[in-house]
């Protein structure tokens, strides 16, 4: 964990979340190791817009993090591979909802997804104030 996620004051859980989950491609790699154990080229594959060296800096700061746990095995060629630890797991569900977020959002924007786009609906099964059905 970075050393400013420890200075946080209480009220600012969010920002520490942010910190850790932040960027552009932290939980697209975090719902690609949802569905297991994946090599570095097979999540690369998954997610062709990003580059090697951003995955590379994505991963480590995950596994710094405490996110994600990289395995290599002294083979040759070397051969690594990426899990969740649990604390990685325990954003499933996060992870879950901002997916449907998104998709209802680019649903009700006129954007591209493939599959229905479900209402987001709050952790006590009340829909979102202001979402259209």
């Amino acid at each position: 964990m970075r050393s400013t996620t420890g200075q946080t004051p209480d009220y600012c859980a969010i920002e520490v979340a942010m910190e850790v989950l932040g960027g552009r491609w932290k939980l697209v790699i975090l719902k690609q190791l949802l569905g297991g154990k994946q090599r570095f080229s097979e999540l690369k594959r998954a997610m062709p817009q990003i580059t090697a060296r951003m995955l590379t800096r994505q991963l480590r700061a995950m596994e710094e993090d405490g996110l994600v746990e990289r395995t290599v095995y002294r083979e040759v060629p070397p051969r690594v591979e990426y899990t969740l630890t649990e604390t990685g797991r325990g954003l499933d569900e996060i992870a879950g909802m901002l997916d449907d977020w998104g998709r209802w959002y680019l649903a009700t924007r006129g954007g591209p997804l493939n599959g229905p786009p479900r209402m987001p609906a709050r952790t006590d099964g009340h829909p979102v104030e202001g979402a259209v059905p």
